[in-house]
């Protein structure tokens, strides 16, 4: 994958929901990009997959660029070190299993070119998990993508103890030139921070369904119709800066006992302590200063 101009050369390894939606970011960017899967059977639907998605981005208004053009910035990859080859940023897409892959990671790392980055699109895995064992380990990392990523735009930065600053900051300028938004993940945590989240919302409507409080149809209604709504707009934090006269540590007086209560049904004993509710009051008034708000 010789680069002959100054965009990057991405290799995609893994060409499933994931490897193709990240095929359409990167190659929207007007980045190069190879695709590879071990199963070689998958790449024509791979691409077939892509050029759909990319119509339908462009039906929207969503991309700039004839979709013919992009496509064209995709090529299939008949072995992995073809898909290597020259890579400046190497993207894992492997399924969720951890031994396999950090076999394909060290293959990965023993073939890649020595200045590379290599991530890991792991839903859940620690990078530490992943890539103890590979060679050039410090240019190593998690990049975990919202799904869809060409629409769902966070992606996750999650080094290792082990991995270079340098890393991080070259993904991040890589993230941010695809048009994505890199969110710093600064301690490793199995699932990052999307996933916990989610996870969160999970397993409190289970367990309201479990018991017999309301349906699955009506939770997805509250959360499409009524929370979502205001999520999407600002964060769980900023919603509560902005709905407490006092922002966001009189919030924390007036409902934080309550959810306590709500998390200790759950078996989940871990209420807000002051330390917690001062640390996010500090960021929501360099964001937003009180007299500001009111």
């Amino acid at each position: 994958m010789t680069n002959t101009d100054t965009s990057p050369a991405i290799a995609l390894i893994g060409a499933g929901t994931i490897g193709t939606a990240w095929a359409v970011v990167f190659a929207s960017a007007g980045m190069s990009v190879r695709l590879y899967d071990a199963e070689a059977s998958r790449l024509p639907t791979a691409l077939d997959m892509a050029r759909a998605r990319l119509v339908d981005l462009a039906a929207y208004g969503l991309i700039d660029g004839d979709v013919d053009a992009i496509m064209a910035k995709i090529t299939p990859a008949a072995d992995l070190e073809t898909a290597l080859a020259g890579a400046d940023h190497v993207q894992e897409n492997a399924p969720e299993d951890l031994e396999l892959k950090r076999d394909l990671l060290a293959r990965v790392a023993a073939t890649a070119p020595a200045n590379c980055t290599i991530a890991s699109s792991t839903s859940f895995i620690e990078p530490s998990r992943l890539f103890d064992h590979v060679q050039g380990r410090e240019r190593c990392l998690v990049l975990h993508p919202g799904n869809p990523p060409f629409l769902i735009r966070v992606v996750e930065v999650v080094p290792a103890p082990f991995t270079a600053a340098d890393a991080v900051a070259r993904c991040n300028a890589l993230l941010t030139r695809a048009a994505m938004a890199p969110i710093a993940v600064n301690k490793e945590v199995e699932g990052f921070v999307f996933n916990r989240l989610q996870g969160a919302l999970l397993r409190e409507a289970y367990c309201l369904v479990r018991d017999g409080v309301t349906t699955a149809g009506d939770i997805d209604r509250i959360v499409r119709d009524g929370m979502g709504i205001r999520l999407a707009v600002t964060g769980p934090f900023e919603n509560a800066d902005l709905n407490a006269q006092g922002g966001i540590e009189a919030h924390a007086k007036r409902m934080g006992p309550s959810y306590a209560r709500l998390g200790a049904e759950r078996g989940q004993n871990d209420p807000w302590t002051d330390d917690m509710v001062a640390t996010v009051a500090a960021e929501r008034r360099a964001a937003l200063p009180l007299d500001r708000k009111e």
